[in-house]
């Protein structure tokens, strides 16, 4: 792991190898401006450049940087490592930086023959694997390039019975819309032992980053988290939205950028004051973390003028402001 003495330092990294994205995770985490020199990008550094997490020059002055790194795919081994091999451990990797991921789930990462991983594990995390393990990115991209869950469940099953102690991490909690319920089942039905390990999900996680509370006296006794990936007229959508609109809990979104108009609209229709409070928080934890607050009327055209993009967590209630209240208000 490189540490850097300056925040918000310019970095250039040239001739990235196998293991550049370790490093652009770690640099990311610290707050630092990532540039890789390079006419081909792969498709994990695609990706986070499709974040705005970093950027991608053919040709760089590196004079024009505080700090040039050539990747040279050499990183620290852990020591006393003890082999796991032939089990499947699902990791919940929390809502992006480093330091939410749970320790039992740092360990995971350091025995791990094979790590398979998406596109929202945090940032940095990799830099505690072994120098030998295999790094399989599986990542899904918004709209874009993807890995069927079918490939990942097969991936997962392979490595597995190849006596690999395979871990799969992944953003947020594996077991809210993260489909670990359908890796779980794979596995077992090879006959593969799986563990689990929790991790903090980011439809609690972002919002207190943000100074959100999802309950607070006096305004709300709960919450509720829904899927936002499809819209509410969307055949496939499960979601109760006129039931949601009347509970007066605070409902959080996840996967809904793409559906928030619908969504709000829906709620609206149903019932929901239109200036009921609302926000959008996307890259929650991260140095590129960014809110915006509205109504549930307006937050549509916010996340457009924004122009915030995915990962990000919706809030919907009074509690987008329960922290702006003066002291001693709703104790």
């Amino acid at each position: 792991m490189i540490t850097l003495p300056m925040h918000n330092a310019r970095v250039l990294v040239t001739n990235p190898g196998s293991s550049v994205i370790r490093l652009v995770y770690d640099l990311i985490e610290q707050g630092v401006q990532v540039t890789v020199e390079t006419a081909e990008p792969d498709r994990t550094l695609a990706d986070v450049v499709s974040r705005q997490l970093i950027s991608v020059v053919t040709k760089a002055d590196a004079s024009a940087y505080d700090l040039v790194l050539r990747d040279s795919g050499e990183w620290h081994r852990p020591c006393g490592i003890q082999r796991d091999c032939g089990r499947v451990t699902l990791v919940g990797g929390g809502p992006g930086p480093s330091g939410l991921l749970t320790r039992a789930g740092f360990d995971a990462i350091a025995r791990a023959d094979v790590i398979v991983c998406d596109r929202l594990v945090p940032l940095g995390c990799l830099s505690a694997a072994r120098t030998d393990a295999e790094i399989v990115y599986v990542g899904k991209m918004p709209h874009g390039e993807f890995t069927p869950q079918e490939t990942i469940n097969a991936t997962l099953v392979e490595y597995a019975l190849r006596d690999k102690h395979v871990v799969r991490l992944k953003g947020g909690d594996g077991f809210v819309f993260g489909r670990g319920g359908e890796e779980w089942i794979a596995c077992k039905v090879n006959g593969i032992d799986v563990e689990v390990i929790p991790g903090v999900t980011s439809s609690v996680a972002v919002p207190a980053l943000a100074g959100i509370p999802l309950t607070h006296r006096g305004m709300t006794q709960g919450f509720v988290v829904v899927s936002g990936h499809v819209e509410p007229d969307d055949p496939r959508s499960e979601v109760n939205w006129a039931a949601i609109a009347h509970s007066g809990l605070t409902v959080v979104v996840l996967m809904g950028v793409a559906t928030v108009g619908a969504i709000t609209a829906a709620l609206i229709t149903h019932g929901m004051a239109d200036d009921t409070p609302a926000a959008a928080i996307s890259d929650g934890g991260l140095p590129s973390m960014r809110l915006v607050s509205s109504t549930v009327t307006g937050l549509a055209d916010g996340i457009a003028v924004a122009e915030l993009r995915a990962p990000a967590v919706l809030v919907i209630g009074p509690v987008v402001h329960a922290l702006q209240s003066s002291p001693g208000d709703n104790l």
